[in-house]
């Protein structure tokens, strides 16, 4: 006890000591003052750090997100552009010592449908851009020095409560805001934000969009094509009223089925076309409705309720359990994992697919996905065996989950693959034959459709079943390809297509002159724009 006494009184008398040896130099005119500036100096700029903090940042719109501008001290300066949950953006944009954060929190959903339907708002929206983030800045720049110097200000006060003081640290305050926006400005690289440094799932953008100018740059074009071909789309099926290939009853059930929309937004354009010239009675629809199954992309599904029929949907391996919320959430959508359900007068049974892999490589590296598959094929079957009602639809996303159902269900709808294939699966002992219909990209594979040189054509098909609900015949729609305005129908009769092989297709022919092969078979029709040569098979 005397021991830890005796250290305690040492270590007292050590840091008085220290304190009147402070003391004493302060006293020196030339320690005073250095002593005197740095205290005023690390309270103006602890004081800039807590009025940036609690109230240095803005929102503005930029085209049509609800954007947050922020500073925060940083020795590298440098900016950062997120984009919640995808990820986000890093700029070599400027040396320190204030690095830049914009936040793009939510997408406005009147100003994304303009954009989407105005024939100008793509062109509109990046011409404004530019200007809607200079705008955000100069409005955070101008709230970052008033919160800035009040910080200062108000922390000075506490601190010296001596206004010569307050006022000598509210101009280092001052000057330091002056010089960190002098840096900035000199050091401003315009070029960096065309290389970019991606964070999380934007790390696959490169990959995964390719080149976004040479997309932008093509889409108007893209969207003015489409539109002129959905014009045409009645014409052709006017065309096939006439056909002595096949004629619907009053009573047939008509069934549209989509796939693989990919965010496209001009599909839904072509589909409400389609729906409304066929009388559509449901539209089916086997998954990747979105690229990346996240919050931002829900929106994209709010089309479904405007086309006025029942829509069943199962989740595809780039939609996530929000987007099955999304499609949900439409008055006429129903969405099917591992269930059955009677819409229009059909018993359709659907799973999702068992994977979440919006990310190409991460589906590439997945371990055990044709079990995984051929397990989730193997649960939809039993759900439909155990229902003891016979199902006359059955959907599953990907193909390779279709062995188990073999057998069991007259016809499977899939997807996933991006290229339409239709064949009869190879027949089993004692049990009905199974018709597997796989469809193509009714979004022409999204954006990424817009990669090559011509864009993906969009493919959907239309399902012809009569009061029994079989299968009497299909419409194959390809919308576009080939580097042609064109719209492509080819009707073929499901009793002459030979199991393990798909349907023979009939040549091509303009509207006026509309041939019909093989008679009672197959008939096509072209419905192109005058002065384009038409394209003798469908796209992929």
């Amino acid at each position: 006890m005397r021991d830890t006494a005796g250290v305690g009184r040492r270590l007292r008398g050590l840091g008085n000591a220290a304190i009147n040896t402070w003391r004493r130099a302060a006293e020196h005119p030339v320690v005073g003052r250095v002593g005197l500036f740095l205290a005023l100096t690390v309270v103006a700029l602890a004081g800039v750090f807590v009025g940036l903090l609690v109230t240095g940042d803005t929102q503005a719109d930029v085209g049509p997100f609800a954007a947050r501008f922020s500073l925060t001290p940083s020795l590298s300066g440098d900016t950062d552009v997120q984009i919640p949950p995808l990820g986000s953006l890093g700029l070599d944009s400027h040396d320190g010592p204030a690095h830049l954060t914009v936040r793009l929190d939510t997408l406005d959903q009147d100003r994304t449908f303009a954009l989407a339907t105005d024939a100008n708002g793509l062109a509109a929206a990046s011409q404004t851009a530019a200007a809607d983030v200079q705008r955000g800045i100069v409005l955070l720049v101008e709230r970052s020095i008033v919160a800035g110097l009040l910080g200062a200000l108000v922390l000075s006060a506490i601190v010296f409560r001596n206004w010569r003081r307050v006022l000598a640290s509210l101009g280092i305050a001052a000057v330091t805001l002056a010089g960190t926006g002098a840096v900035a400005a000199i050091t401003f690289r315009p070029s960096s934000i065309e290389e970019p440094t991606y964070n999380g799932l934007l790390a696959n953008a490169p990959a995964v969009i390719g080149d976004a100018r040479r997309i932008a740059d093509q889409f108007s074009q893209y969207r003015d094509q489409l539109q002129r071909m959905v014009g045409n789309i009645s014409k052709v099926y006017a065309t096939f009223a006439s056909l002595p290939v096949y004629e619907a009853s009053p009573d047939t059930i008509r069934v549209l089925h989509v796939s693989d929309l990919h965010l496209n937004p001009a599909a839904w354009t072509v589909i409400a076309a389609v729906v409304k010239q066929y009388d559509i009675g449901v539209v089916v629809d086997t998954g990747d409705i979105n690229d990346w199954g996240s919050q931002i992309e829900s929106s994209y599904a709010d089309s479904i309720g405007s086309l006025g029929v029942p829509y069943v949907y199962i989740r595809g391996n780039h939609d996530s359990a929000i987007t099955a919320s999304a499609v949900a959430a439409q008055r006429n959508a129903v969405v099917l994992d591992n269930q059955r359900v009677t819409v229009a007068g059909l018993t359709i049974a659907g799973i999702g697919d068992p994977r979440f892999t919006p990310d190409k490589e991460g589906s590439d590296k997945a371990g055990g996905v044709p079990e995984m598959l051929d397990a989730s094929g193997s649960q939809l079957a039993a759900t439909i065996a155990a229902a003891g009602t016979p199902v006359d639809v059955a959907l599953v996303h990907d193909p390779a989950s279709t062995g188990p159902l073999n057998g069991t269900v007259p016809l499977v709808l899939a997807g996933h693959r991006h290229a339409r294939e239709v064949s009869i699966m190879a027949p089993l002992p004692d049990r009905p034959e199974t018709r597997l219909m796989v469809g193509g990209s009714s979004g022409g594979a999204g954006l990424r459709g817009l990669e090559g040189e011509e864009p993906t054509p969009l493919e959907m098909s239309v399902l012809y079943l009569d009061q029994s609900h079989v299968l009497q015949a299909y419409d194959e729609i390809t919308v576009g390809g080939s580097g042609t305005a064109e719209v492509t129908i080819r009707r073929h009769i499901a009793a002459d297509d030979s199991p393990g092989e798909p349907p023979s297709t009939a040549p091509s022919a303009p509207l006026a002159e509309t041939v019909s092969s093989n008679p009672g078979t197959q008939a096509s029709a072209v419905a192109s724009r005058p002065g384009v040569p038409t394209s003798g098979s469908p796209g992929n």
